[in-house]
């Protein structure tokens, strides 16, 4: 066999061993490229030839794949527990003072350090408030107004 065929076979194998080990999406673009080579010196095209239809298949595949793979293929993205608190509504326990950096509320039992979303606004012990973000340990709300129906 061709040195050159050895050696688009062996990255073939080494990007899809890599796909496979990874389940990400991360290398198969390359192994189609590593294919497409293959063929290319197979067919007897010099080295030019193949490292140019290496990157060449490898991009395109990149470019026109990749959106539709990570739309139906990795569709089972499980939310960790602090991205479901986003959109929760929780009872604050202590005021919420950015100012004077106090404030705990308590959400699915659990009580958190909150602040407020608006450092202007102070969210008063006792009322409700919406979690709108989560950054590290603490609850970022706004107040929470029920819509009228």
């Amino acid at each position: 066999m061709d040195k050159e065929i050895m050696i688009w076979a062996g990255l073939m194998i080494l990007f899809l061993a890599v796909e496979i080990a990874t389940v990400g999406l991360t290398s198969i673009w390359l192994a189609g490229g590593a294919l497409a080579a293959l063929l290319v010196s197979a067919a007897g095209g010099g080295i030019g030839w193949q490292l140019g239809i290496f990157a060449l298949v490898s991009l395109l595949l990149l470019v026109f794949t990749r959106p539709f793979a990570k739309k139906y293929i990795n569709t089972h993205h499980v939310k960790t527990n602090y991205e479901e608190l986003i959109g929760e509504i929780v009872k604050v326990t202590e005021t919420v003072d950015n100012l004077a950096q106090t404030g705990t509320a308590v959400a699915r039992g659990k009580e958190w350090t909150a602040r407020s979303a608006d450092n202007a606004k102070k969210l008063e012990k006792g009322t409700l408030a919406q979690v709108v973000n989560v950054s590290g340990v603490k609850l970022i709300l706004k107040c929470y107004e029920e819509d009228e129906k």
